[in-house]
């Protein structure tokens, strides 16, 4: 009788244990015991691997909590210095003073006192903040700032819990590609700073939710995820491109009009009563300087001439157009359609590139991308070690401007180093998705036989438009199964 392991939840096909074809799981495996089957096989009273993917993301998100503990303690109170050398700062204790929270001030509708006249997050972050506030209990102002990072903390990780189960729900038979995201150490050490989490998880559920053949859902997450944040509309040019290719317009435009509604909903209450506090987020955004982490920082930092903010837009809209047009590109020329999970990744990875900010919690816009994309722990792991060397060294570079004539910390040359390894590291994984894509039988995910799992109606579709036709079609690998090369539709969804 096959385990619960071996069998997927559609029964369509065996779930893939990574220690059986990923030299770099089957290594870390040994540390509990060995490979999935060696010592022990999976029964009915086991847990699943979705429940285990989800117990390890809320462990690694305690410890994540846990390595802010001396910020929690004393360091966010007793100066800048040293909430950067221990590496845990937050925005989120900061703003509930800075942003009118401790005072009871409305989000977008009250007026703030300073700079920053008005909240500068989208509607249903500002939402996720003011909710947070309601349940933070009174008492001394430091003691209400740590409580109120704690709430948030609580209900941002269960925004980690709904990412990392949806990730292992997205593939049907890699369910244990979901480990990708929670034992991602950028993952625990950004979580709580800021509110991004929000956003990456309505978006985790609205890729689940397309992978279902839902377009409807779909889009309606999508559309609150862009009201959270800004970055996940990117998703719809992807989708559009690829909907071209397999000629499925109704399906992308339930998703596209799902969108619009639900941003619409959340948007049109506080866009009609409060315009100026509305739209706050969006001027902040276009007037906002070059800032930590970007190209555009080197640059700066190097040459010792300022570049004005309208040049740094122009340019870097003009950037994110060729590139994704490029993509869009790639996706009508590729020997095989592209799966969408690649191409959002590659979309957002743009989008993150040219910005000229780069918080470093905006990894989390791509960790579950990147699981999805390219589930294979060595590329994975070597992005995650430059991500990680850039969130020590983007605190350690802010001790460094703090401490004065003690000079403690990485001056600015060794933080541009830092920059071009989170450069470097997201590159080289692009680079490997878009081999991928030129060459589908280098793809994890297709060489056991899929199409594109997360694609929904694209997965098994055929072509309705290329740009031209492959004169090498690709290989088909000894485990692929029925539709797994070019031009072999499976299922009712293909035509």
């Amino acid at each position: 009788m096959p385990s619960a392991e071996e069998t997927s939840t559609d029964r369509e096909r065996p779930v893939v244990r990574p220690t059986h074809q990923d030299e770099i799981a089957a290594a870390g495996s040994e540390l509990i015991g060995g490979r999935s089957g060696r010592w022990s096989r999976l029964g009915s009273t086991a847990p699943t691997p979705v429940g285990v993917v989800a117990l390890v993301a809320l462990g690694m998100f305690a410890l994540g909590m846990v390595q802010k503990l001396p910020c929690y303690n004393w360091a966010w109170f007793r100066g800048a210095g040293s909430q950067y050398t221990h590496a845990c700062y937050s925005d989120i204790p900061h703003l509930f003073v800075a942003r009118g929270f401790s005072d009871g001030l409305v989000p977008y509708f009250d007026r703030l006192p300073g700079d920053m006249q008005y909240l500068e997050y989208p509607v249903l972050t500002g939402l996720f903040m003011e909710i947070a506030s309601w349940v933070t209990p009174g008492g001394a102002l430091q003691q209400r700032e740590q409580a109120y990072w704690m709430v948030n903390a609580g209900m941002l990780m269960v925004c980690a819990a709904v990412i990392a189960v949806c990730v292992a729900r997205t593939h049907r038979n890699r369910p244990w590609d979901g480990l990708l995201v929670a034992l991602a150490p950028a993952f625990a050490l950004t979580a709580t700073i800021n509110w991004d989490l929000l956003a990456v998880a309505l978006t985790a559920a609205a890729m689940l939710m397309w992978s279902r053949g839902r377009a409807v859902a779909f889009g309606v997450l999508i559309g609150l995820a862009t009201a959270a944040k800004l970055y996940p509309v990117l998703l719809l040019g992807p989708l559009f491109v690829l909907c071209w290719r397999a000629g499925k317009w109704r399906d992308f435009a339930t998703a596209a009009l799902g969108a619009a509604a639900s941003w619409l909903v959340v948007n049109l209450p506080v866009m009609a009563l409060a315009p100026e506090g509305w739209k706050k987020f969006y001027t902040f955004s276009e007037e906002r300087g070059i800032d930590f982490g970007s190209f555009w920082l080197i640059i700066t930092q190097r040459t010792g001439s300022p570049i004005e903010v309208t040049t740094v837009n122009t340019v870097s809209t003009l950037l994110t157009i060729v590139l994704c047009a490029l993509i869009g590109a790639l996706t009508l020329a590729a020997p095989r359609r592209p799966r969408f999970a690649q191409l959002a990744f590659l979309v957002v990875a743009v989008f993150i590139l040219v910005n000229k900010v780069y918080s470093p919690q905006y990894v989390l816009w791509l960790i579950p991308l990147a699981a999805l994309a390219r589930p294979r722990w060595r590329d994975f792991l070597i992005w995650q070690a430059c991500e990680v060397m850039y969130f020590l060294g983007i605190w350690m570079y802010l001790a460094y401007t703090t401490s004065g004539d003690k000079h403690q910390g990485l001056p600015t040359e060794g933080y541009q180093v830092a920059i071009l390894l989170h450069l470097l590291g997201t590159l080289y994984l692009c680079a490997v998705v878009v081999r991928d894509v030129l060459r589908p039988e280098r793809d994890a995910v297709r060489r056991g036989g899929s199409d594109d799992p997360s694609g929904g109606v694209l997965d098994g579709a055929g072509d309705a438009f290329v740009l031209r036709r492959t004169a090498r079609p690709p290989l088909a690998t000894a485990d692929a199964g029925p539709g797994a090369a070019q031009g072999v539709p499976r299922g009712p969804a293909a035509g």
